[in-house]
């Protein structure tokens, strides 16, 4: 037994001694109620994620808190389309640097070894652009469970190449856009976060690595064997956390996203499972 302080009330917290995870402060016979409209599979405050090893496929298991399988969740990688689209991209970028390497023979000894330091980053760039407009793009899709006959939710990749900013759809069972998922490359230079936003652009949620200090060691030292697992808060519009995306310590990919600190499901589930599938899976963590 622990004597924890008024703010932990209700969360899901992790035991030290069998590292189960424990409702603080849960009452038994207090269960709420099924909420009107909504799917049973997201009517949840936890939901816990199992991505499978060894396969070329992104698979993840979803269960409910109690262990109960509740979604199944993929992301093909088309690896064989990938695999071509890299290889004409180095064609591709072959081509450019044999171009600019006989440009640069004509050009002179003035200004031929401009030419020739050239060649390099438009080479790169080439491979770059033609290898990611020639990959196939990985829409989520969210099943009712591993048969697959149903489908309750996707999320759609809306580029091929993105430089600065990536974004995803959220897309309902009837096709109605829910929402955006988008990220900005130059954040994850420091710390990773990504913008939930609604089909207007209105922002309704952000996710934000965990710590400043943490993100920065990440970036010099790694995953570090897995000591320093990346974990995300969830975040509303006006910096109030709602909930939180974290990895277990395990040699498995398994994850918690905990939206308890939101008793009143204000926050669509559906959004918060297509995030949290996405700051594993496009992070390529």
């Amino acid at each position: 037994m622990y004597e924890l302080r008024p703010e932990y009330a209700g969360r899901l917290l992790e035991c030290p001694v069998c590292h189960r995870r424990l409702r603080a402060g849960g009452v038994a016979g207090l269960e709420r109620p099924p909420a009107a409209g909504v799917d049973p599979a997201f009517d949840r405050d936890v939901f816990l994620l199992r991505e499978r090893v060894l396969t070329i496929t992104s698979k993840y298991e979803v269960w409910a808190e109690n262990g109960t399988p509740i979604l199944y969740v993929e992301r093909p990688t088309y690896l064989l389309r990938t695999i071509v689209a890299y290889i004409l991209g180095v064609l591709a970028g072959l081509m450019i640097f044999s171009w600019l390497g006989r440009a640069a023979e004509a050009a002179g000894p003035l200004l031929g070894p401009l030419v020739l330091l050239l060649s390099v980053p438009l080479a790169f760039f080439a491979f770059v652009v033609v290898s990611m407009s020639l990959r196939p793009l990985r829409h989520v899709t969210v099943y009712r469970d591993e048969s697959r006959a149903e489908t309750v939710l996707r999320v759609l990749q809306d580029q091929r190449v993105a430089f600065l900013t990536r974004t995803y759809t959220v897309l309902a069972t009837t096709g109605e856009p829910l929402a955006r998922l988008r990220k900005t490359y130059l954040d994850n230079i420091v710390r990773k976060r990504w913008y939930v936003e609604a089909p207007d652009g209105q922002r309704l949620a952000m996710a934000i690595e965990d710590s400043i200090v943490l993100s920065l060691l990440r970036r010099i030292l790694g995953s570090f064997f897995g000591v320093l697992r990346t974990n995300f808060l969830l975040l509303r519009p006006t910096d109030e956390v709602f909930g939180e995306f974290s990895r277990k310590f395990t040699l498995l990919d398994r994850y918690v996203l905990d939206l308890s600190l939101d008793p009143d499901r204000t926050v669509d589930r559906r959004l918060a499972l297509a995030l949290g599938v996405m700051l594993d899976t496009g992070e390529r963590r």
